[in-house]
């Protein structure tokens, strides 16, 4: 069958499941919308936890960024698995024990004022409007090549089905979609890598197929791909960080990031149980460990297609370089999207891609007659792309439409839950409106979902860099604000009101303001006071990175504020004791 029409049955068929779970788990409680009637078995929790996790950026750009960055990308593996045991340790059990429906729900009762809550709701805004940006960016990459259409029109039309399905469902309809949507993600993520690591190195595996040898060749497969890329001009794929205080930050601010995410936190509220909560997170690691111990493969084995089909000759050779007339269909296929370009700047018609911003390199450039770089990638294009590159069998480029598809979508909606329950519950029904039935509560849900939708959407027009660019900053402010009010709130009884508020305002604030400084303010292109260069950056800190040092101004502010001020309530230090006493435990008695 041909692909646009097995892509067009594939992808329609999946979407007509999410939308139909959607409408069969409507929600019509709040504690359906917010919290899945706290009746989700934590295996099916995990895997509706590990899809909500999985997004565009894991799916889509973690990939990439192996393919292009080599082991310079570990950090987004270690940080965010890493990120996981921290939340499964320290945050979610305690959290469900709590027992309310939202992060700022249990920030404004711990740190007993209205003030905090208001400060968390903003907080959580912020670090899940940045989220959801990285998400359309992906959501639009796949439309765009899949439906035949520009990236903007895909995004719209994926904007409309996250509409369509999590509006309508809640917490409840979102669970269920989300457990589907993972079935689908991790079988178009692993499908295609299992054959094209048989194809280039005999392995089934490919976490053994990337320590394994090129068939062609002999050779190791790393080694091989390190001669490919420096004969080009690109660093060593396995070459070795040259900071590693950034390497240190940008890890601890992905870890803790990852902890205080809300989106991924009220996962841990739809549970019955306070040992749920443990389990969901052991089996969302599971689950989440299938994909990224294969993403290091997919990774390589992508930049050795692309390599190999731009560059089949020797480097330098007059026929070396892919003559553009005979590129490859899905190399055309690509163009149409406008994420793939071509320009020829020395007009021998054929395409030279290396680096041009190598010093090293231009002498020999010169020499071949290469006027500069001539093909532009969007990276994010490169999972997507590379069953087509590797020539695979239709039905299989198709799955990983719809997979790709089902890691944006999964966690745009569970970011578009989080900031729903944010504005409704917390905001309105906690705060400004607190007699509101809860018929009315519903609606202001489903309509700050809606809004959400089309901010992120017209966001998601002009990110601020590509797919897991634009999470890292979302980790970052998460980790700067919300991770270190909730790990006080839990473990110190002599944080008060006050240094929570200002705490959290110093960590998102002086986050935000680095971010923006190197990004434009709130990400308007061309309004950045400083180039975004590691010679510019404080420290060698990247704005993703920036996150842990926020942390840091956060704790270090709450705990000179609260020092310098009144203890908290009596009653509010033994609600503290209590969350972290397990159920049934008796009192501690003197030997």
């Amino acid at each position: 069958m041909e692909l646009q029409t097995l892509t067009y049955i594939v992808v329609g068929a999946s979407f007509a499941l999410y939308i139909g779970i959607a409408f069969w788990a409507r929600a019509s409680t709040t504690g359906e919308f917010y919290a899945a009637g706290r009746g989700i078995h934590p295996v099916a929790n995990g895997m509706a936890t590990a899809a909500d996790w999985m997004s565009a950026a894991s799916f889509i750009s973690m990939a990439r960024l192996i393919a292009f960055n080599g082991y310079g990308a570990s950090v987004f593996l270690m940080g965010w698995t890493g990120g996981y045991v921290l939340l499964a340790m320290l945050l979610a059990p305690y959290l469900r024990k709590f027992g309310k429906f939202t992060v700022p729900e249990f920030i404004g009762d711990r740190f007993y004022s209205s003030t905090a809550r208001i400060v968390a709701v903003a907080c959580l805004i912020i670090c899940s409007i940045t989220y959801v940006i990285g998400q359309m960016k992906g959501v639009g990459v796949a439309f765009s090549r899949f439906l035949e259409v520009d990236a903007s029109t895909g995004l719209l039309i994926g904007t409309g089905i996250v509409f369509l399905y999590a509006v309508q469902g809640g917490m409840k309809g979102i669970t269920y979609t989300q457990i589907a949507q993972y079935c689908v993600l991790i079988l178009a993520y692993t499908v295609p890598a299992v054959f094209i690591s048989m194809e280039l190195t005999g392995n089934v595996l490919p976490q053994l197929g990337l320590f394994g040898d090129h068939a062609a060749s002999g050779t190791p497969l790393l080694t091989k791909l390190d001669l490919i890329v420096t004969d080009l001009g690109f660093n060593e794929y396995t070459a070795d960080t040259t900071n590693r205080l950034n390497m240190f930050m940008y890890t601890l601010s992905l870890m803790i990031g990852t902890a205080g995410l809300p989106h991924v936190i009220i996962r841990f509220f739809t549970v019955p149980k306070v040992s749920d909560a443990r389990w969901t997170a052991g089996w969302s690691l599971v689950f989440i460990a299938i994909l990224y111990t294969t993403a290091p493969g997919v990774g390589a084995m992508a930049r050795m297609n692309l390599m190999d089909t731009i560059q089949p000759g020797a480097v330098g050779a007059v026929d070396g370089n892919l003559e553009y007339e005979a590129r490859p269909d899905w190399f055309k296929n690509w163009e149409t999207t406008g994420l793939l370009k071509f320009e020829d700047k020395n007009g021998d018609g054929r395409i030279q891609y290396y680096n041009d911003k190598s010093d090293a390199f231009k002498t020999k450039a010169d020499e071949f007659g290469w006027k500069g770089n001539e093909l532009s990638v969007d990276r994010d294009i490169m999972v997507l792309a590379n069953p087509e590159i590797a020539k695979l069998p239709n039905w299989v480029i198709a799955l990983v439409a719809a997979g790709g598809l089902a890691a944006a979508l999964s966690t745009a909606a569970g970011l578009l839950m989080a900031i729903s329950s944010a504005v409704s519950h917390d905001l309105m029904k906690g705060t400004f409106t607190p007699n509101i039935s809860e018929k009315k509560e519903l609606l202001y849900a489903r309509v700050s979902m809606g809004v959400a939708i089309c901010i992120a959407a017209y966001l998601g027009l002009n990110p601020p860099g590509f797919a897991a660019q634009v999470v890292a900053l979302a980790f970052g402010l998460a980790a700067s604000s919300i991770f270190p009010a909730l790990m006080m709130g839990i473990f110190s009884k002599r944080i008060n009101s006050k240094g929570a508020i200002f705490g959290m305002l110093a960590g998102i604030l002086s986050t935000l303001l680095y971010i923006f400084m190197y990004k434009g303010w709130f990400f308007i292109p061309g309004t950045a006071m400083l180039a975004n260069t590691t010679d510019n950056h404080f420290m060698g800190i990247a704005p993703e990175a920036f996150g842990a040092i926020g942390a840091m101004i956060n704790f270090a502010v709450a705990y000179a504020v609260s020092s310098a001020t009144e203890e908290p309530p009596q009653e509010i230090q033994d609600l503290v004791e209590s969350i972290r006493i397990p159920k049934g435990s008796g009192a501690a008695i003197d030997h």
